[in-house]
């Protein structure tokens, strides 16, 4: 089985040379990378996994296209690269599986189901310097789901799905598109370890970058933050403290979790279970169960935005007939 990893990426030096290097040794075989864009040092690292012959970097400019991009990267790695399986990711998001090796994972899936869901694990920012994965071992365990629109914490899941030449990916790769690929729901057997602001920089950065092209509540305040020069504070406000985490932890709304810092300090570097595989499952169960809540909501806004939408177009059709 030939597993292929697909990442959208952009100006993400302090994180991609590892996110590349654990997945490749948690048993992706190949990885395509698009490039968009990036002037900080990540096109000189992902050229350095092309010369090795484990990665193929194509590089895009200009405003971002989400869907045609990822949609492109899918259809390569099943018609160029022989892709049984594809796994989409942002450079901050690295797929752990709670059992076994992400091969294992992929290889006891049904032949009949094609698409499946990782479930996003979010982790809080935390104070200090240096490596990402050494400081930010704290996520986010809620039980039940945040809808607020500018909580960078909401739940997801990523998708991954067989090689295929006529797949669509869609925006943030949550879904994809396909008329022979059936999915396998309300089974996550990977988790997607999520890093979404590891410093003031990054912070800004992102921020910025985000705002311009998603209107999501988390970057857009962040880029007012920033403009106004209170972006230190801004993102001061998200750091979690030791006291915090302690506290976090006895009520059930955090959880420390360092497999991704464990695996990157291994020789093989890919990552194993650091809490109880029945504390997992329990886990995972209530997160996806608040993952199933956040999406009946998104529906309902969804639903609204298209009455809104029908009840403009009827009045407008009245309005000509008068």
């Amino acid at each position: 089985m030939k597993l292929v990893q697909a990442i959208l990426v952009r100006d993400e030096a302090d994180v991609v040379g590892a996110q590349i290097k654990y997945h490749l040794n948690a048993g992706v075989d190949f990885v395509i990378a698009m490039d968009h864009d990036s002037v900080d040092g990540t096109t000189e690292i992902l050229e350095e996994y092309a010369s090795q012959g484990v990665l193929r970097r194509i590089p895009v400019g200009g405003e971002m296209q989400q869907t045609p991009w990822r949609t492109r990267m899918a259809r390569l790695a099943a018609s160029e690269h022989a892709a049984n399986w594809v796994i989409h990711t942002d450079a901050d998001e690295f797929w752990v599986p709670r059992r076994g090796s992400l091969k294992s994972v992929f290889e006891a899936i049904p032949p009949r189901f094609g698409v499946i869901w990782a479930l996003s694990r979010q982790f809080v920012p935390r104070p200090g310097e240096g490596s990402f994965a050494e400081r930010m071992t704290v996520r986010v365990s809620a039980s039940a789901p945040i809808n607020d629109p500018i909580s960078p914490y909401r739940p997801h899941a990523k998708v991954a799905h067989r090689g295929s030449r006529e797949i669509v990916v869609r925006h943030g790769a949550h879904l994809v598109s396909s008329r022979d690929l059936e999915p396998m729901r309300e089974w996550y057997p990977v988790d997607c370890l999520h890093f979404p602001f590891r410093s003031v920089a990054h912070y800004v950065q992102k921020c910025t970058r985000q705002a311009v092209s998603f209107d999501l509540g988390q970057y857009t305040r962040g880029a007012l933050a920033t403009e106004k020069g209170r972006a230190e504070d801004a993102y001061r406000a998200l750091l979690v403290t030791d006291d915090e985490v302690q506290r976090g932890v006895a009520a059930g709304l955090l959880a420390v979790d360092t497999r991704l810092r464990d695996a990157l300090r291994s020789a093989a570097g890919s990552a194993t279970g650091a809490t109880s595989r029945t504390q997992a499952d329990v886990d995972v169960v209530a997160e996806a169960a608040a993952l199933q809540e956040a999406n009946v909501v998104r529906c309902r806004r969804n639903l609204d935005a298209l009455h809104r939408r029908v009840s403009g177009l009827e009045h407008r059709r009245q309005a000509i007939l008068r």
